[in-house]
């Protein structure tokens, strides 16, 4: 079931992928958390967490790709995505499979 097309702005965006790589080994931790606060307004993050905690990984993933149709990102707005992304992939010193695997799906869907 396909629920309403939510438009987000970039930096909304942002903090939406950004939430979905801090869950990738279903284990956000309050230094992941911090970080991304850290990249965005309280407002901002309070809205996008609370979407994003009602969403399946399939709802967000599908959300993601709706919305980077709606933003035209330059390849230096998207490298500095990739490596915000990293930043929270690797905040507990770790990679795991299932962050490696999430980190394929984004990066066909953002190129």
């Amino acid at each position: 079931m396909k629920s309403e097309q939510k438009h987000w702005t970039k930096a909304e965006l942002q903090v939406y992928i950004l939430m979905l790589c801090a869950n990738a080994d279903s284990n956000v931790t309050q230094e992941e958390l911090e970080l991304i606060k850290s990249k965005t307004d309280k407002n901002t993050f309070n809205k996008i967490s609370q979407e994003f905690s009602e969403d399946t990984e399939e709802e967000s993933l599908e959300k993601i790709q709706d919305n980077l149709v709606l933003h035209e990102y330059s390849h230096k707005e998207l490298m500095a995505l990739r490596k915000e992304m990293f930043e929270v992939f690797f905040s507990d010193k770790k990679f795991n499979q299932m962050e490696n695997t999430l980190d394929k799906i984004l990066n066909n869907i953002l190129y």
